[in-house]
């Protein structure tokens, strides 16, 4: 699209008035064409709407051969922002990447990246608002004014000692409604909920959530305030995880987006449908190996998709379960194994239940209790194996291999 294109300037007050809503026009669009869009937005505005956009998708324009899109936005983003998207690039964009960031904004991933994946000081926000407890509410005041028009959140004020350990927090209601030659100390609230910089999201994601906050201190183990982390940050962040793992229980790369090259798409594809390829063939040679029996009882061939079926069914609805837990976050790491039992005893219950139906209607239908025996046994053996197979295989992230294991169990 080329600057004098008559649309231009439509297109920039579209993304001046609503960047939010224009990020997610964007994310519907073919990659070829958002970077198209971008030539025509100044670099500031560029950049608010590279904020705006889902990080890994950010993170997938800012990757590859985009260079001219790097140099328009990187060095108008936050630092915290940098960083953040820095740590969901390729390995390979991030050498092109770095290359076009300022002191601070290296400085600021280095700072990142000293902490755990996967904690809150890996995406916590170094801009807050803070004074110390001697300051007075009016000198408070009057520096906040001077700041209305930063990016610097002013919902909460957070209060320190001079050592920069938090002792409080006020929100502006607090100072709009106090005396303005008080100390902030005199009206700050003590009883604070902060995080820990190696906390998990996942568990700072649902303290929040109990609480209703839509942000919170992180500090250290000294209690100095190092940052704050906003709900909004830290929901992504759970949901673009609860993603990953949904693809990852299906075979597929956490990575893998709905236009990714068909290149990296086979690469992650392949390895876990030969894994399935295997297991099927491992169901095939069991049924082989009882290939004279079901030739001299061909009965047991009519009942045989009967059995693999349920199996099939009940490892389903177990998978639906697991995936729920995984996606809503409800299975803490020291509960798998009681999950796994949990799902192993429905599956042997829900197998004896069904495993006796099914016998009284092969010993009714053929007149031979053995036969009703032999495959009201191999349902439960097949319901318990397939609720087994199910939760060991989502839980351990090789749920590829489900649908196999299924049907191995079910022959």
């Amino acid at each position: 699209m080329p600057e004098e294109n008559p649309y231009s300037l439509i297109i920039r007050r579209y993304f001046e008035e609503s960047p939010e809503k224009a990020a997610r026009t964007l994310e519907g669009m073919q990659e070829e064409e958002v970077a198209e869009v971008f030539k025509v937005l100044p670099n500031d505005l560029a950049a608010t709407t590279i904020r705006h956009l889902q990080t890994h998708y950010a993170a997938s324009l800012l990757s590859g051969t985009n260079e001219d899109l790097i140099k328009k936005v990187v060095k108008h983003l936050e630092p915290d922002h940098v960083g953040h998207l820095f740590l969901h690039l390729q390995p390979e964009s991030k050498e092109q990447f770095i290359q076009y960031l300022t002191p601070k904004q290296k400085k600021n991933i280095q700072d990142q990246l000293s902490f755990p994946e996967e904690s809150v000081g890996r995406i916590m926000s170094t801009r807050y608002l803070s004074f110390t407890a001697e300051t007075s509410v009016k000198s408070a005041t009057r520096k906040i004014r001077k700041l209305a028009q930063s990016r610097i959140p002013q919902s909460y004020l957070y209060v320190t000692s001079k050592d920069s350990k938090l002792l409080g927090i006020l929100n502006m209601r607090d100072m709009l409604l106090a005396d303005p030659e008080k100390k902030l100390e005199e009206i700050m609230r003590t009883e604070l909920f902060s995080l820990h910089t190696f906390t998990e999201v996942e568990e700072a994601a649902a303290e929040l959530s109990k609480r209703r906050y839509f942000a919170a201190p992180v500090v250290d183990g000294e209690n100095h305030l190092l940052g704050i982390v906003r709900a909004e940050n830290l929901m992504s962040e759970v949901q673009e995880d609860a993603i990953e793992d949904m693809q990852k229980i299906f075979g597929s790369s956490g990575h893998e987006k709905a236009f990714s090259s068909i290149g990296f798409a086979l690469k992650n594809r392949l390895p876990w449908l030969h894994v399935n390829l295997l297991t099927a063939f491992m169901a095939a040679s069991v049924v082989a190996f009882f290939e004279d029996i079901i030739a001299k009882i061909t009965i047991l061939a009519v009942f045989l998709p009967v059995v693999a079926g349920q199996g099939g069914n009940g490892g389903a609805q177990s998978l639906a379960i697991v995936m729920r837990g995984l996606v809503m976050r409800e299975i803490p790491k020291k509960k798998s194994l009681q999950l796994i039992l949990k799902e192993s005893l429905v599956g042997l219950i829900g197998g004896v239940v069904t495993g006796l139906v099914t016998a009284m209607i092969a010993w009714i239908w053929y007149g031979n209790p053995y036969l009703g025996l032999v495959v009201g046994l191999g349902m439960m053996v097949t319901m318990l194996a397939a609720g087994m197979a199910v939760a060991v295989n989502a839980e351990w992230g090789f749920s590829s291999l489900i649908g196999g294991s299924i049907f191995v169990a079910a022959n």
